[in-house]
């Protein structure tokens, strides 16, 4: 047990929490090692709350909200692939591999589309192993802090 990844899921409550109860309640098979945030929106997802993740240990994480024009919140998904998409492209620099997140779109009634989503990145994280340079991520990216003082 002690090599198996560690997983973050930040969630829509309105679409892809939904849509992975469903995945749930008709019993699909699923990796039980992904531990999920129920958000809002993820227009919520600050991008340091991804570094956040990392830094206490998670080998990946998971961004899932409604598909483009499905916001309950109108724009929100939008907000959120522009950060993310942003962040995506710095994972690099601070020695996280790309592959190690995702965010992808699943609504309340693909709870078959979550299980697939859920499985393929968890065994796509679990191909890399586990994750030990994110400890060494700097604290004054989360204090707001230029790196150089």
């Amino acid at each position: 047990m002690s090599g198996e990844v560690k997983l973050v899921g930040f969630l829509c409550n309105w679409c892809s929490y939904a849509g992975a109860d469903m995945a749930g309640t008709a019993r699909m098979k699923q990796p039980a090692n992904l531990r999920v945030v129920r958000l809002p929106c993820t227009g919520r997802v600050n991008p340091l709350l991804v570094l956040k993740a990392f830094k206490s240990g998670a080998d990946g994480v998971l961004v899932s909200g409604c598909h483009p024009g499905d916001c309950h919140y109108n724009e929100g998904n939008y907000y959120a692939r522009r950060r993310l998409e942003l962040l995506a492209r710095m994972l690099p620099v601070y020695g996280i591999e790309p592959e190690r997140f995702r965010y992808t779109w699943v609504s309340a009634a693909e709870g078959a589309r979550w299980a697939q989503v859920v499985a393929e990145f968890t065994a796509q994280v679990e191909s890399l192993g586990r994750l030990d340079s994110a400890a060494a991520l700097p604290e004054q990216i989360f204090e707001g802090r230029p790196a150089d003082e």
